[in-house]
């Protein structure tokens, strides 16, 4: 099942810093995890905003398929990125 993600959010236009999100981690990279927010762009949990305490993986935060909820820290409209927190 998928999950239910706003419908009001269909553009990186339609976002706003500090608006809280659910998504659907799509991938783990060293760095980070990509989740998809219901936009085009997946956006970015980089690995030192994922827990209050020092990590070593993404993966001992997240998994891929993990519905998560985030927050926007940071948007950029002209390379259409997206930068997410967990905390």
């Amino acid at each position: 099942d998928a999950p239910v993600l706003r419908q009001d959010v269909l553009d990186i236009k339609d976002l706003v810093v500090g608006q809280k999100l659910e998504g659907v981690v799509r991938n783990v990279v060293d760095f980070g995890a990509f989740v998809d927010i219901g936009i085009h762009e997946d956006g970015l949990i980089h690995i030192s905003h994922m827990s209050r305490k020092f990590i070593k993986h993404p993966s001992q935060v997240v998994a891929v398929g993990d519905l998560v909820s985030v927050w926007v820290k940071k948007i950029d409209t002209e390379r259409e990125k997206v930068n997410l927190s967990l905390l």
